[in-house]
């Protein structure tokens, strides 16, 4: 897994492209470049990239119509509108789909590079449950608090996420189409230490072994269906906030299991 930030760069002028990709290339970003929406929107299937430099206005695809087609796919990618005419309807209709910026053209290269560094600094999370519903839910209220945000419905493709990419934390459901998620677990790489858990799952009844399992890897991070949420985003802030901060979370049950069985409050 490479941990140099990536970016996506679309504009159907050349010189533009190449310009942009000589200076990010410089400060040590992997870039890539396309002309043409439909031509990126086959890179984006293929990889994830950071941050996608988009241009509004192209023949065929726009980078509007580009950007919410990146945003569906769930990859974590943050896009950004550079246009001329950042008053034409079509950049509103971007920030609609989950455009982050729109910046006018021509591009203020300190401005942009300074939201590019933003997002680079934003944790990046992966969510495994195949529940797309919560999916969902989770990625607009995580996206919104400044997380970036990928998913994974099933253990293959977690597995492959787990495998490209490094992140700071992982949301995992126990139970999953294909298997559960200790094999999640099994997959992640070597290098992956500074990756925090999450285990998510409904009730507890009859899981008992596999929450053990879990935990026998290290795992002491549990959280029970339906998700509390403003216990969710306490725990996101503690672990991607530092190493102090994660042994406080730890230190908050001795018996994580024991927690996790406990009966809620109706």
């Amino acid at each position: 897994m490479n941990s140099f930030p990536s970016v996506l760069v679309v504009d159907d002028d050349e010189d533009t492209c190449r310009n942009l990709a000589d200076i990010f290339g410089d400060l040590g970003y992997r870039v890539e470049i396309a002309h043409s929406g439909e031509s990126a929107l086959e890179l984006a299937r293929k990889h994830r990239y950071d941050v996608a430099v988009l241009d509004l206005m192209m023949p065929g695809m726009d980078g509007a119509t580009l950007s919410g087609e990146m945003v569906k796919m769930r990859v974590g990618t943050v896009t950004m509108i550079v246009t001329a005419y950042p008053a034409n309807p079509r950049a509103e209709f971007a920030m609609r789909g989950g455009a982050w910026r729109i910046l006018s053209k021509p591009v203020d290269l300190r401005l942009l590079l300074g939201f590019i560094d933003e997002v680079t600094h934003q944790p990046l999370l992966l969510i495994v449950d195949d529940d797309r519903g919560l999916c969902a839910n989770l990625w607009d209220l995580l996206q919104d608090v400044g997380y970036r945000v990928c998913v994974a419905h099933d253990v293959i493709s977690a597995t492959k996420r787990v495998n490209d990419t490094s992140y700071n934390v992982i949301l995992l459901d126990i139970k999953l189409p294909d298997g559960d998620g200790r094999q999640v677990l099994a997959a992640l790489p070597q290098d992956s230490n500074d990756t925090q858990v999450v285990v998510i799952t409904g009730c507890p009844g009859g899981m008992e072994q596999y929450v053990q399992q879990i935990l026998s890897r290290g795992i002491n991070t549990l959280m029970r269906k339906p998700l509390d949420v403003p216990q969710l985003l306490t725990v996101l802030r503690t672990l991607t906030s530092g190493d102090a901060a994660m042994g406080a979370l730890k230190s908050t049950s001795t018996n994580p299991l024991e927690e996790w069985q406990r009966p809620r409050d109706n």
